[in-house]
């Protein structure tokens, strides 16, 4: 699938009057409202095929921070094992302030989506990722190449570099080229850990998460229906000694507007002579002057019936 196919970019742009990155975002909006197509295709094809693999936009704040990007990965991750691979150009990040930028990236991405993480670096053609394996495991090498930085940017780098020792511990990095395919083995084996995690402490807290929505859903039906049940017979609630009459009073307010309108057989064939009186027009006329008086007469029998001196 190809979101291009379904959004035109640049008549978005045109449409709406906006530059490059809101015409992307405006784009993936559009193209959220129509997710749930993307999940049925997904649903249907997932017994012939064993991964799906969805390339989301670079930038920031069109995806991993839009409100489109946390419908899509939520959505995702509710229904089948989810895993975000976050893949960045070792060639590209020799220099530590911009591997530094990498990482609080995928720090972000990572804690934004709460969901098994793998870091790919790629293009292990040209340059090997050992470098980089080793600034994350040993601080006092990435320390020692900043050190040749002067900036100001060097001693911020310096800084939160100390805060992402925790995160380099648990995060998953695979070397690959997608060139020579060298890596994949190894990216493969860390995803089937990565969907393994996912069962083990994902799954169940999106199953949390979708029954306290479906109770919270459930209570708010039922306090709608209470609140119909007390507009439209207050007064009929009220009078609980009514339960054992026999007459059309002792009748619920639910039972009042599914029985309100049932003909007698007789009934239906006087009607039935009545055909060519338009009934539509002679309906939407009468029928709610007839039905408030209807509800009027009942509650006037409830309250002789529970205040017979009146």
């Amino acid at each position: 699938l190809d979101i291009r196919d379904t959004v035109k970019y640049k008549e978005v742009m045109k449409q709406y009057g906006l530059g490059p990155n809101g015409g992307i975002v405006t784009s993936l909006n559009l193209f959220a409202t129509r997710f749930d197509q993307v999940m049925k295709f997904i649903e249907k094809r997932q017994n012939a095929s064993k991964y799906v693999i969805i390339d989301t936009p670079g930038q920031i704040e069109v995806f991993t921070w839009s409100a489109s990007g946390t419908i899509i990965t939520e959505a995702l991750a509710s229904s089948f094992p989810s895993v975000v691979v976050y893949v960045m150009d070792t060639s590209r990040s020799t220099n530590p302030i911009t591997f530094m930028s990498n990482m609080l990236y995928a720090c972000s991405i990572l804690y934004k989506t709460k969901l098994p993480f793998i870091v790919v670096m790629n293009k292990t053609d040209i340059i090997d990722h050992s470098f980089a394996v080793e600034w994350m495991q040993d601080f006092e090498t990435f320390q020692d190449a900043l050190n040749q930085e002067t900036s100001y940017v060097s001693n911020l780098t310096r800084s939160m570099s100390l805060v992402l020792d925790e995160f380099y511990s648990s995060l998953k990095v695979v070397g690959v080229s997608a060139v020579l395919g060298t890596g994949l083995d190894e990216f493969f084996i860390q995803l089937s850990k990565a969907v393994d995690e996912y069962e083990r402490e994902y799954r169940p807290e999106y199953e949390r998460l979708r029954k306290t929505l479906e109770e919270a859903q459930n209570k708010q039906k039922r306090e709608q229906l209470e609140h119909l049940w007390k507009d439209m017979g207050s007064v009929c609630v009220q009078g609980s000694t009514l339960a054992g009459l026999d007459d059309a009073s002792a009748v619920g307010p639910s039972e009042l507007i599914l029985t309100r309108g049932t003909l007698d057989v007789e009934e239906e064939e006087r009607e039935s002579d009545t055909d060519d009186i338009d009934h539509e027009v002679t309906e939407e006329s009468h029928e709610e002057p007839a039905f408030r008086n209807f509800m009027q007469d009942m509650r006037m029998k409830c309250q002789r019936r529970i205040n017979p001196s009146e």
